[in-house]
């Protein structure tokens, strides 16, 4: 009789052992048939016991239709460097968890997540930027600074007012002698970047002396106004490959721009204003400096950019993969 209880019990720790070893394959294998190509998006809490199917089929449904891919970074034959843009899709798990103890008639309230690319624009080598990524909606204001401190101050005002930030970049020979200025520019919350030192056309340069104009303001920012920077816009556009390189070296990416006001010309506030409102699109680099004409358009320029709806940003933000907005749901 004892032998007959112990075999028993021998039998039923056998089938339990066996159910554990085998129920991951089985839970997997049982997902396939259900699920076929989806299986791989189904969470793991499938496994637990308790799970609502229904809830976690309308969730893995709707994850499926509302994803979108990200756009891998690139180099476009004309604008040269284009970043990526981060894709975005239903966080299944914490959208369980979050609706699970929901009442069947609320509405499912879901969470996102952002998906990088597999390119990014760190990927693509020593090439310069002129634009962000066309599907990222929204646009950065370059103002470079190497002369014009009469108009810095309704500039600040009128982007203060609007809620603004920009990106300046200072020329070295100019931050030295306004580090006062340059400081208000960054109390302002804007960003700060390179723009050489003495204002030269790059490309006329030697290596030496190309590396120089770049490390010298680089060394400026870092000790004046404590800024890591990123960023290097070549003074007036000037640039070879050479400079490219230089300035990859001190761990700087070129940039230029998409759309100029040509300020430095001084046209009327109406025609730089007419001009952002035609030629702006998401991604555009808007180039100005504190000029009499930039400083009397920049209200008519933001306001032509908000009606296109678009958001503006530093160059950091208009360059980086992240998308402009991320719907979260919050318990």
């Amino acid at each position: 009789m004892k032998l007959k209880k112990a075999i028993v019990m021998a039998s039923v720790m056998l089938t339990l052992i066996l159910f554990v070893r085998l129920n991951g394959p089985l839970n997997d294998y049982m997902m396939l048939l259900k699920y076929g190509d989806r299986a791989a998006f189904v969470p793991t809490l499938y496994a637990f016991s308790g799970t609502n199917s229904a809830l976690m089929d309308t969730i893995q449904l709707e994850a499926e239709k509302k994803r979108i891919a990200p756009v891998d970074a690139r180099v476009d034959r004309v604008w040269k460097a284009i970043p990526g843009y981060n894709g975005l899709e239903i966080d299944v798990d914490k959208t369980y968890r979050l609706m699970e103890n929901a009442p069947e008639s609320e509405p499912i309230r879901f969470v996102y997540k952002e998906v990088e690319p597999k390119i990014s624009l760190d990927d693509l080598g020593r090439v310069p930027i002129y634009k962000g990524n066309p599907n990222k909606p929204m646009v950065a204001l370059m103002i470079n600074v190497a002369w014009g401190n009469e108009y810095i101050p309704s500039m600040l005002n009128t982007l203060r007012k609007e809620n603004v930030k920009a990106t300046f970049f200072f020329d070295g020979s100019w931050l030295k002698k306004n580090t006062d200025v340059a400081k208000q520019i960054q109390a302002e919350g804007h960003e700060i970047s390179n723009h050489a030192y003495t204002h030269p056309k790059m490309s006329q340069l030697d290596r030496r002396s190309a590396y120089n104009q770049i490390a010298k303001t680089e060394a400026l920012l870092k000790s004046t106004l404590n800024v890591t920077n990123k960023w290097f816009a070549p003074p007036s556009g000037d640039f070879n490959q050479m400079t490219v390189d230089v300035a990859a070296e001190q761990g700087l990416k070129t940039v230029l721009w998409t759309l100029d006001t040509v300020d430095w010309m001084h046209p009327p506030a109406y025609s730089i204003i007419r001009k952002v409102r035609t030629r702006v699109e998401p991604g555009s680099l808007i180039l100005m400096h504190p000029t009499d004409s930039s400083s009397a358009a920049l209200q008519g320029m933001i306001t032509a950019i908000k009606q296109k709806g678009l958001m503006l940003g530093t160059v950091s933000e208009t360059l980086s993969s992240k998308r402009t907005s991320l719907v979260e749901a919050r318990p």
